[in-house]
């Protein structure tokens, strides 16, 4: 992780270019420190978010070493990994979305207050793909930053779009050539750090972000994701997408459904 600041503006660069920064535990911890960081810095003003080389994020690491969904969870296990996430940074936080977004790395995205997309990126939120679900509170910024109706095509499907839909169905505020993308987050950054008093920013901002279901909806995130993961289901997932062949998926709803309110009421008591 990458962490520059000058003339007000923060850029934090996802920084594994070699695996187009699929995205880690280390990641993680890394990029939640960068965002406090800016957080408590008067200094900085504003925040981009990109990636090193040409992809933003390609999601999760997949590789076997990683066990990103083949491992069973604990109880303290969370679907948003990144704390503090970017909507409590009191400054705007601009995902600068360079190249592939896909997975966590979309739905990191998502936590940001606006997003500039590559016109050729391919975005995608796959996990329905993989035998999980969406994460980082994906299920409560998708529909509030579009409609229900994207929401459920773009959740649902786990299917992939470029950046031009992207901006299309409102998920992105603009799209621009794969070059430019960075350029235009760090001027937009600029123009907000010279222009804009530090608490009229802060306090707007969290009144745009302050619909209380949205910390219910990551807590339901972390307690679906604690009975899928390190289920057949997530290990056939990642080994069919491996392997090139369509999954054999073996969990059924009326047989799991009962786990599924058992971990509800266990997560609310």
């Amino acid at each position: 992780m990458l962490l520059d600041v000058a003339d007000g503006v923060a850029v934090i660069t996802l920084n594994r270019p070699d695996k187009l920064n699929a995205f880690t535990g280390e990641m993680a911890k890394n990029l939640g420190d960068a965002y406090a960081h800016c957080d408590g810095d008067d200094d900085v003003r504003a925040v981009v978010v990109t990636g090193a080389g040409r992809a933003f994020c390609a999601g999760a690491d997949m590789a076997p070493e990683a066990r990103s969904f083949s491992q069973e969870v604990g109880a303290g296990f969370t679907s948003s990994p990144v704390r503090p996430p970017a909507w409590e940074v009191r400054k705007p936080v601009i995902a600068a979305i360079n190249g592939s977004a896909i997975g966590i790395g979309l739905t990191l995205a998502l936590q940001c207050d606006l997003r500039f997309v590559a016109r050729d990126a391919k975005l995608a939120i796959p996990q329905v793909r993989r035998g999980v679900l969406g994460d980082m509170g994906s299920h409560w910024t998708l529909p509030h930053t579009t409609s229900m109706a994207v929401a459920a095509d773009v959740l649902l499907t786990g299917r992939t779009f470029s950046g031009v839909e992207a901006v299309q169905l409102g998920i992105a505020s603009r799209v621009l050539p794969a070059k430019q993308v960075l350029a235009a987050a760090v001027e937009t950054a600029r123009d907000i750090a010279e222009n804009c008093a530090p608490l009229s920013l802060a306090l707007s901002k969290r009144a745009l972000w302050a619909q209380r279901d949205r910390a219910a909806t990551e807590d339901l995130e972390s307690v679906y994701h604690r009975v899928l993961m390190g289920s057949g289901d997530a290990r056939e997932g990642p080994t069919a997408w491996f392997e090139k062949r369509r999954p054999n998926w073996q969990l059924r709803v009326t047989e799991q459904w009962p786990s599924v309110l058992d971990a509800e009421r266990r997560d609310r008591e």
